[in-house]
């Protein structure tokens, strides 16, 4: 049992019913808490489908979402900077959903494992579309 964010390529394998659909029931049925991120529900939100508005919903309200605090931001930041200085740039949103994730000591599941290099963070890669 513990906590497990989802990342944006992962809730849309689930809107789209894909085997990740299964695997977040699977979750549920082990007590997992699921959650995901303000961040990742702008990002669905910015390229859902319109027939995919209810199962949006439905989704998001099974989810606790978690606000991005001060601390998020703080550690955020840091990573950011200190990868930058090894010359790799890493997008301010997987920043802030991995450090969301830290903070609460939760895995991150994505399809993006690549995206989030951070070593404090529990990644489990989902492969997308599988």
């Amino acid at each position: 049992m513990g906590a497990v964010v989802l990342d944006t390529t992962v809730l849309i394998d689930v809107l789209r019913g894909r085997p990740a659909a299964e695997r977040v029931r699977d979750l549920l049925a082990a007590r997992d808490t699921l959650l995901t991120t303000a961040i990742n529900v702008e990002e669905i939100f910015r390229g859902l489908r319109d027939a995919e508005a209810a199962a949006a919903n439905a989704l998001f309200a099974g989810l606790r979402v978690l606000p991005i605090r001060r601390e998020d931001g703080e550690r955020a930041g840091r990573w950011r900077g200190e990868f930058a200085r090894r010359g790799i740039t890493l997008h301010q949103a997987d920043c802030l959903i991995a450090a969301a994730a830290v903070g609460l000591r939760a895995r991150l599941a994505t399809g993006n494992p690549k995206d989030f290099p951070m070593p404090e963070l529990s990644v489990e890669e989902w492969p997308v579309g599988r």
